[in-house]
């Protein structure tokens, strides 16, 4: 869907796929028939943006087939739905029983990382409806924190001034401009909008970004006004935002909230656990059952945050809320 923003530019808001993963081509065009056009119709929304999620297998597909690209662009018109922006986080697999630490693989030290980016660059441009020019693409925050070297860091920072060249070049080809958005996590290399200063500075391009994910941003205990504002002091462009909420538990001591969040714990997913300290630094554990063991690393002084996203419609059961507070925050900018 589109709307006016109070300064005259097109915002697109697009309904985010990877909800229903598809690892193949059939898989997508599934996806469209089953679930992304049923919302138009309930919406009553003649055209529906949606955030395509492509696999390794259906994105490599899609871009070495013209006439297969050609193919899910007729077949999106036919449904009433556009495509501006793909997620490019997860490489394959996200619909698997155990997820957990392999979302983050291959990162961005990895060459099949960029290939993989370049061919959701191409197959978006391809996908971009005929009136508008540019589409976005977020990505891994670079990687998992361990086993993160100065080496490693050197290979990323190389395949994303090459990823940028070639965005460049399509741009020249196809007059679609495609930017890439590193989406800060947590537990990942980039964990923040602020540490996402120094790696994106020193690619010193345009073309690669952040994209805000505001349940992340919140598990993180991050300020929306701060981290938005050192990211345009910075000259960091925004390429995308996620529009989601954490979980909240306010009173993580109390035997009810710990057992209203291990509701929460499950073993498909890592839901990393965030809380402050006394003197406003930060806490955490990579998942959720870690931080609720006994005896567990995190303090329960204080409220603990957990990236698990939860609808925005409607907050949790008691005595667990929502970061939804985060969000609002965030968009009355």
């Amino acid at each position: 869907m589109r709307f006016r923003h109070p300064d005259g530019s097109t915002v697109h808001l697009a309904y985010c796929t990877n909800v229903h993963p598809a690892e193949t081509l059939d898989g997508v065009l599934a996806q469209l028939r089953d679930h992304c056009e049923p919302v138009r119709r309930r919406l009553g929304r003649d055209r529906l943006g949606i955030g395509l999620w492509l696999a390794k297998d259906a994105a490599h597909a899609l871009a070495t087939d013209p006439s297969a690209l050609r193919g899910l662009r007729t077949e999106l018109d036919r449904r009433g739905l556009e495509v501006v922006t793909l997620n490019g986080f997860p490489y394959e697999g996200f619909g698997g029983e155990e997820v957990k630490y392999r979302v983050y693989k291959p990162d961005w030290a990895d060459p099949e990382r960029l290939e993989h980016t370049t061919s959701l660059a191409r197959v978006l441009a391809g996908l971009l409806p005929d009136d508008v020019t540019d589409g976005s693409i977020s990505t891994l925050p670079l990687a998992w924190r361990t086993a993160w070297d100065e080496t490693r860091a050197d290979k990323a920072r190389s395949a994303l001034v090459t990823l940028a060249e070639r965005l460049d070049a399509l741009h020249e080809l196809t007059g679609r401009s495609i930017r890439i958005g590193l989406e800060p996590e947590p537990g990942c290399v980039v964990e923040t909008t602020h540490d996402a200063i120094a790696p994106l500075g020193a690619i010193g391009h345009d073309r690669i970004g952040v994209c805000v994910d505001t349940c992340h941003l919140a598990t993180s205990f991050e300020d929306p006004d701060e981290a938005l504002d050192a990211l345009e002091a910075a000259g960091i462009r925004i390429v995308k935002s996620q529009l989601s909420a954490a979980l909240h538990a306010e009173h993580p001591s109390r035997p009810q909230v710990r057992d209203a969040l291990a509701a929460f714990a499950e073993p498909r997913f890592l839901h990393q656990a965030r809380t402050t300290t006394a003197t406003g630094g930060l806490r955490g554990t990579d998942d959720l059952d870690e931080a609720l063991a006994a005896g567990g690393p995190l303090p329960d002084t204080a409220p603990w945050r957990a990236h698990f996203h939860v609808p925005l419609h409607a907050d949790p059961a008691a005595p667990l809320t929502s970061t939804l507070p985060v969000l609002k925050s965030a968009l009355s900018r």
